[in-house]
């Protein structure tokens, strides 16, 4: 049974809609004023309230824009009972989040067909609202799932350290590190176009293909190789509309040599020390198209040797593409100035990072998956 809540400062009114509404099946809650208004709906939650428009106290417009901006009432559908019937009057209503208006001298075949479309209406919104939740609850198992499959932080013979942040849509970010042999460390980061699990799906399959060595006879010591034969597997057509950029690498401990390549993907930032109390930055990108955009895309390797006591940044573009309080988009290069800037920090460098971007990000959420590894070779 459907409760509707009845507000208005005559009694008679009040009397007359109860009588009116019982008769149609309904369970009807009523009170005299705005704020015994506002308790009743906090403590009944109706489906459906009807409030005069003038009242003394808070007026029916004031009531109306507490019930809406409150989370728990947000499929309550509300209609304004009033003698104000200018076109003026009904925009103010709207603009206070009213869904419907009843005018006095309420009739009761009017107030009938009104209330019964209110309630389709109201039936609806907490139909969808259950579906949102259930499809939220669904991405956040998908995004356990996710963080279940990544590798354990390392600590020997270097420091691997990571933090993934999924959004709420969840994206497409996955990552990897593990040791082709006991000398040689494969590790890469992908994010994939778009969000949701049509976007998760691509990059788990990735993350399973090169972690079970799949793809026979490919040599996945050289990152070009590996970039060629996943676009060759992860070709877009009608069926399949995603693409994913990726940074792939290949370090080799004993000569202190990294091989990579990337495609599309934000470059990794390496920050060595030197003899200034500023760190030399070095941007590690090869020229690539995105895996899967184009079939005949070309991938190269370069190489990199890694001084003592640097540190490799590896990470999506999720963690710079960040909506400022002021409404700016962050930058690459200043999200690169401020790796540099954390170098100085003896410890917690990464921690200190995710703290700056949460500090930095408008929103309670990022509005997509936030990836960063950091390689620290001491």
């Amino acid at each position: 049974m459907f409760q509707i809540l009845v507000i208005d400062d005559d009694r008679a009114v009040q009397i007359l809609l109860k009588r009116m509404l019982e008769r149609q099946g309904y369970e009807v809650i009523t009170t005299s004023n705005g704020e015994e208004g506002i308790a009743k709906a906090l403590d009944y939650r109706p489906a459906l309230i009807i409030c005069d428009w003038v009242m003394p106290g808070l007026n029916g417009l004031d009531v109306c824009r507490y019930v809406k901006k409150d989370s728990n009432l947000t499929t309550t559908f509300f209609i304004l009972l009033t003698s104000l019937d200018s076109i003026a009057d009904r925009v103010k209503g709207l603009d206070a989040g009213a869904d419907d208006f009843i005018t006095k001298p309420v009739e009761q075949n009017e107030l009938q067909a009104r209330v019964r479309a209110g309630l389709r209406l109201h039936q609806m919104s907490h139909e969808l609202k259950a579906q949102k939740q259930l499809l939220e609850d669904e991405l956040a198992e998908a995004a356990e799932y996710v963080r279940s499959l990544l590798p354990s932080p390392m600590t020997k013979p270097f420091k691997i350290d990571f933090r993934f942040i999924p959004s709420q849509q969840l994206g497409g970010d996955c990552f990897d590190y593990y040791w082709l042999d006991p000398d040689y460390l494969a590790i890469y980061l992908l994010d994939t176009a778009g969000h949701g699990l049509k976007a998760t799906l691509p990059s788990i399959s990735v993350l399973n293909l090169l972690r079970s060595h799949a793809l026979k006879s490919l040599n996945y010591y050289q990152p070009s190789e590996v970039l060629r034969a996943l676009n060759d597997t992860f070709q877009m057509n009608y069926k399949n509309d995603k693409y994913f950029t990726i940074w792939y690498g290949v370090y080799n401990r004993v000569k202190k040599q990294l091989m990579y390549a990337s495609a599309g993907h934000p470059p990794a930032v390496l920050l060595s020390k030197n003899s200034t109390n500023n760190p030399e930055v070095k941007l590690l990108k090869t020229p690539g198209m995105p895996v899967g955009m184009f079939p005949e895309a070309k991938y190269v390797d370069d190489f990199c040797t890694i001084e003592e006591s640097s540190t490799l940044y590896i990470f999506s573009d999720g963690v710079y593409e960040i909506t400022k309080p002021n409404g700016t988009v962050w930058s690459l290069d200043a999200f690169i100035r401020m790796l540099a800037e954390s170098s100085s920090f003896a410890e917690n460098k990464l921690e200190i990072i995710i703290n700056y971007l949460n500090q930095l990000n408008s929103k309670g959420v990022f509005d997509d998956d936030l990836s960063i590894l950091q390689i620290q070779f001491d």
